[in-house]
């Protein structure tokens, strides 16, 4: 932490050395999980990801005669989105292996 607070990205950025002390409680866990794991973590924000395709399908219209053609704009945004959910996750077969050793009684290999 305090190799980061001196460097150029803290002084270029000034709010967030506060911000990871805040948290820092909940970073240090983060870090003990191996690197596969941890890319899996945050980059399957599914949900986040989600709302950030309905938000910029909204955004891009901006005005709605009606109600229903609001509802008619998110659900062509999920429709389109839906695609890639069908995607698997990279490296899914290392991550869930590395899962069932840290977790071997709530992480069933099956």
């Amino acid at each position: 932490m305090a190799t980061f607070e001196d460097s150029d990205r803290a002084r270029r950025y000034p709010a967030i050395v506060p911000s990871w002390r805040r948290a820092w409680n909940e970073v240090i866990p983060f870090l003990d999980y191996p690197p596969k794991v941890r890319r899996l973590i945050y980059t399957a924000n599914s949900i986040e990801a989600l709302n950030s395709k309905i938000r910029r399908a909204v955004r891009d219209r901006c005005y709605f005669p009606s109600g229903e053609a609001a509802d008619k704009l998110i659900y062509l945004a999920l429709n389109v989105t839906s695609t890639e959910w069908k995607r698997s996750v990279r490296e899914w077969h290392a991550v869930k292996s590395q899962l069932a050793i840290m977790f071997e009684e709530r992480f069933p290999m099956s």
